[in-house]
């Protein structure tokens, strides 16, 4: 799969042997990690796609990205999905920056463009949550369109709904059942 490159950012999946360096915390020759990265968050996400990857295979366009910076190419976070949609067409996403660079949009900017991606390939619904006191993920959610649609005592909940567009839709499901019957 390839890369999605927004204005600042390079969205880029991870691999099985990326997403081990990254869920390891070991850098490769070669791997540009800005200071601080993988976070805790990042390193979860990858140990997911991992756990994934073991369990049904490479989920493909719905897994772990690694959030780079296009001036310099250093890794800066995280982003995915926590698996392939479901029966509705669903799918949960999660994200996380390192510190150094929270506040400058880079959230919002991936977040936008993985939504994007996202509805162009049929997935009628995108699900993400965020703890009570981190406004910050919040705020992003909200900027990008997802609205609350429930909390509970630890979580917020946020979701965006699309019209289904039934041509990708169609694609989306033949791939998701192969997934399911293979």
């Amino acid at each position: 799969m390839d890369d999605l490159v927004t204005e600042r950012l390079v969205l880029h999946p991870l691999t099985v042997l990326e997403a081990e360096r990254v869920a390891a915390g070991e850098p490769a020759e070669g791997d540009r990690w800005a200071p601080g990265y993988p976070a805790d968050g990042d390193m979860t996400g990858a140990r997911r796609f991992l756990t994934t990857c073991a369990i049904t295979g490479d989920p493909g366009p719905f897994g772990a990205y690694e959030i780079r910076r296009r001036a310099d190419g250093h890794a800066i976070g995280g982003l995915g999905f926590h698996g392939v949609p479901d029966e509705d067409l669903a799918v949960t996403i999660g994200y996380g920056l390192i510190p150094s660079v929270h506040g400058q949009g880079y959230a919002s900017e991936a977040l936008r463009a993985l939504l994007r991606y996202a509805r162009s390939g049929g997935v009628s619904r995108v699900q993400g949550d965020a703890d009570h006191d981190n406004i910050a993920s919040q705020r992003v959610m909200t900027a990008v369109g997802m609205r609350l649609v429930a909390q509970d005592e630890a979580l917020r909940y946020y979701r965006i709904d699309w019209p289904v567009d039934e041509a990708a839709a169609d694609t989306l499901r033949s791939w998701t059942d192969g997934r399911r019957a293979g």
